[in-house]
């Protein structure tokens, strides 16, 4: 294996899809906290990420990004070369979760379904699988074949080319329902998967060009993801399930990107208070017990709700 060159986020620039809130805004705050530029990438800020960027205004700046347009996402890199120079760690983070956009269980047709019949795709997969996939693209491309700063630009010529003593990094976020199955949330589970094998196939990039890809696979996470939204409450227990911090999975996500014994293809599951390496094979799966915080006790409450639509013809008496 190739000696790996030491990576250190202090003076790097990071751009993070979706760092208005949650995983991605602690993530966020903490590469700020080591001297590290970021680009907030998100359709809108939550207050907390405004006061973050207030903090750091020096080295924190926002553009409002619809990460399902590709337009959008070339937007955003031109943006942070334009106000950086150059990029080094991409974390393509924005994601959602089932329900409350896309739903398997209210086909597109039925009147709680967010897809229109009409728009002939997924909005939960456009975000959490396309986008993520996208963006690490154009960023290997924009590292691999740099370019010149657009006219009228501060900086006088283009980022030095991605190689193995000039690594980059590109950390996703899959999730745990990405080696389990949750049954309520079929489409999420499928992004997960999607995301981790992604990241598996891409391991060879680190040896051969310097570009890093993995990533973290959280249990359940005290973000407004959940918080907000007692559909998905009703799964937990707080008697008796833990939760995963966003400062956990941010602390994780760091570790992927600067220790070497976290090399390209990894995929870190982060628990309460643990984390593991997830093997490509023969991996033995996550801890089940409700403390650890990867799973909820109460998901049997949104499986039967899962039941009960199925038996309701108004949601899936429509065949086209």
């Amino acid at each position: 294996m190739a000696l790996f060159q030491p990576f250190s986020v202090s003076g790097k620039t990071a751009i993070i899809t979706g760092a208005g809130s949650g995983i991605n805004l602690a993530f966020a705050e903490l590469l700020l906290s080591r001297n590290c530029n970021v680009v907030f990438a998100d359709l809108e800020l939550r207050p907390e990420a405004k006061d973050v960027i207030a903090k750091y205004q020096s080295q924190a700046s926002f553009i409002r990004t619809d990460v399902t347009s590709w337009s959008d996402l070339s937007k955003m890199f031109s943006f942070a070369l334009e106000t950086y120079g150059d990029f080094d760690i991409v974390c393509p983070g924005a994601g959602v979760y089932e329900p409350h956009w896309s739903n398997f269980w209210h086909p597109p047709g039925s009147s709680e379904s967010r897809d229109a019949l009409e728009q002939d795709h997924y909005k939960l997969l456009d975000i959490n699988l396309t986008h993520p996939i996208r963006a690490t693209q154009m960023a290997i491309s924009h590292w691999l074949y740099p370019r010149e700063p657009a006219k009228g630009s501060k900086f006088n010529s283009a980022p030095p080319k991605v190689s193995l003593s000039n690594p980059k990094r590109v950390v996703h976020i899959s999730s745990v329902a990405g080696q389990i199955p949750v049954f309520r949330a079929p489409l999420y589970g499928a992004s997960k998967f999607g995301i981790s094998g992604f990241i598996r196939c891409l391991a060879q990039l680190e040896p051969r060009f310097g570009v890093r890809v993995n990533g973290v696979a959280p249990g359940v996470v005290r973000t407004p993801l959940w918080t907000e939204h007692p559909e998905k409450l009703m799964n937990v227990d707080a008697a008796q399930d833990a939760w995963v911090t966003p400062q956990e999975v941010a602390q994780a996500m760091l570790q992927c990107i600067e220790e070497n014994e976290y090399f390209g293809g990894t995929v870190l599951e982060i628990g309460a208070g643990h984390t593991r390496k997830v093997k490509v094979y023969n991996d033995p799966g996550p801890n089940m017990d409700p403390s650890g915080g990867i799973i909820t006790s109460n998901s049997a409450l949104g499986d039967d709700e899962v039941i009960d639509w199925l038996h309701e013809e108004a949601i899936w008496g429509a065949h086209d």
